[in-house]
C-alpha cells in the first residue's frame, strides 16, 4: 500500500559515525578442525537523518568490523527527522523481524531494544517510542528499522505526491 520511497545518499560528502550492533564467532568444521570467523553487523549515520547499515565477514574482529562500515556507508538512507522525531507511527518489516515506531514528545528519549536503538540513535532520531515484535536476531530487528525509517513521508512530501497544498494535507 506505502510506497517506498529510498532516498540514496553519498557517503564521501558527508562525516558519519559508525556503531557496532553485533558481532558473532561462526565455526566451519573441516577435516582439520574447526575454522572460527566472525561476522559484525554496523550501523553508521550522521545523526541528522542518514542511517546506513553493512555486514562483514572476516577471520579477524577488526578486518570484519572495518567491512561492515564499508559496506554500510554503500547502503545509505535519508529519512524525515521532524523535531528530533519521526513525523508518524510506521510498521517495519524484514523477514521474522517486526518492528513498531511511534513519535513522541521532546525529552522522552529512545525507548528502543539494542539493535533498533543503534539505528535511531545513528539517524539523529532522539525521542521515539519503539516496540520489537516477532524475531530478535539482530540482522532481522536492523533491516525491519531501516525499512520502518525508509517508508517515512513528511507533510511536504506527502503534498507533493498527493498535487495538493501543505495546509490540505493537515487540514483536510
Amino acid at each position: 500500500m506505502s510506497t517506498i520511497n529510498i532516498k540514496r545518499v553519498k557517503a564521501n560528502e558527508i562525516e558519519l559515525k559508525d556503531r557496532l550492533v553485533s558481532i558473532q564467532r561462526v565455526a566451519k568444521v573441516t577435516k582439520g578442525g574447526r575454522t572460527f570467523s566472525f561476522s559484525a553487523i554496523v550501523v553508521v549515520g550522521d545523526e541528522n537523518g542518514v542511517v546506513g547499515y553493512g555486514l562483514g565477514k572476516a577471520k579477524e574482529v577488526t578486518e570484519a568490523i572495518a567491512k561492515g562500515i564499508d559496506d554500510a556507508k554503500k547502503n545509505l538512507v535519508k529519512v524525515p527527522v521532524i523535531n528530533n522525531t519521526i513525523p508518524h507511527e510506521q510498521i517495519g518489516k524484514f523477514s521474522g523481524g517486526f518492528v513498531f515506531l511511534k513519535p513522541a514528545a521532546n525529552g522522552t528519549g529512545v525507548i528502543a531494544g539494542g539493535a533498533m536503538r543503534a539505528v535511531l540513535e545513528s539517524a539523529g532520531i532522539h525521542n521515539v517510542l519503539a516496540k520489537s515484535k516477532g524475531s530478535s536476531n539482530p540482522h532481522n530487528v536492523v533491516k525491519a528499522t531501516i525499512s520502518a525509517l525508509s517508508q517515512m513521508r513528511d507533510a511536504r512530501t506527502v503534498a507533493q505526491q498527493r498535487g495538493v497544498s501543505l495546509d490540505k494535507v493537515f487540514n483536510g
